[in-house]
């Protein structure tokens, strides 16, 4: 009964860690566009792992972005800034490509796509 205690309990605390992770990536933008990078769909994937290491995959809206240094850094720093982090892997991809598809409602709101 213990370590079902402890396995959801880890499960929790992981789960309550990724909701800050997600709540620091809010905090970053592209400088040319005012939506942050996780309402415009850059985020493809955020795990975290029981040790506190945190691996995102994300992509930019080209391959060519201006911010390529600069997004995947300040990301990276924002998460590290979290208490209890261990480490922080931000992997750049783009497969699949970035298309306006993969931005959520409130970003197209924004934008005006919708």
């Amino acid at each position: 009964m213990e370590a079902e205690k402890t396995v959801e309990n880890a499960g929790g605390q992981i789960e309550n860690l990724k909701e800050k992770v997600v709540q620091a990536i809010k905090q970053v933008y592209d400088p040319e566009i005012p939506v942050d990078v996780y309402e415009l769909g850059l985020i493809y994937e955020i795990t975290v792992y029981p040790v506190n290491n945190v691996y995102l995959l994300m992509t930019l809206t080209s391959p060519n972005c201006p911010s390529a240094e600069f997004i995947p850094s300040e990301i990276k720093n924002k998460i590290q800034q979290i208490p209890g982090i261990a480490n922080v892997e931000v992997e750049l991809t783009f497969d699949p490509p970035y298309s306006q598809d993969m931005m959520s409602e409130a970003a197209k709101l924004e934008l005006g796509f919708l």
